[in-house]
């Protein structure tokens, strides 16, 4: 009797659990290069964001950990966006909208020409940095986010909200589909 008890209970807590697919619980950002992007552009236009970020950057991978990887953020961004992961130190020369980027050594280290020209010279990471449709910056974000505070802001810019009100007042209206 107690072992029949004992499974009941078992049985009626793992069902009260919500269920995660297996394909929701592995969903993951679909990363574009800036050169898909820029293609894809011409006939399905999307606002791009693009992750700056560096192979030594802790914070960065701690955004890939825990931001880019949590399935509200996921399914947005792949929603609503063109992603691109971009490595501010990347040696190879990029081409974006007929322009040649190339690397420029510095010190031990050095930096893309795109990286730097997208951040305005601020080479700080992770850095996420926001394109319009026509892959016209709209603006950079430096610093870590977390999938809370990535939320609304990429609902603000995907929604064009930043045309009639301020991140400040859209985030108070914003009701979060992130469940803590």
């Amino acid at each position: 009797m107690k072992r029949i008890i004992i499974i009941t209970a078992v049985i009626l807590i793992a069902v009260s659990f919500p269920v995660i697919s297996q394909t929701e619980s592995q969903a993951k950002i679909r990363w574009y290069t800036i050169q898909e992007v820029e293609k894809l552009s011409k006939t399905a236009p999307r606002k791009v964001m693009i992750d700056v970020y560096t192979d030594w950057c802790v914070w960065c991978k701690r955004m890939d950990e825990m931001t880019f990887s949590h399935p509200v953020i996921v399914a947005y961004i792949n929603r609503h966006y063109y992603p691109v992961k971009l490595n501010a130190e990347s040696k190879e020369n990029i081409t974006f909208r007929g322009q040649v980027f190339k690397y420029v050594a510095n010190g031990t280290g050095g930096y893309n020409e795109l990286a730097a020209g997208l951040l305005n010279g601020r080479l700080s990471f992770p850095s996420i940095v926001y394109l319009n449709e026509k892959l016209e910056l709209l603006g950079t974000v430096p610093g870590y986010r977390s999938p809370e505070d990535m939320e609304p802001l990429l609902n603000y810019i995907a929604e064009d909200k930043f045309i009639s009100q301020s991140l400040e007042e859209y985030e108070k209206a914003f009701t979060s589909k992130i469940v803590n």
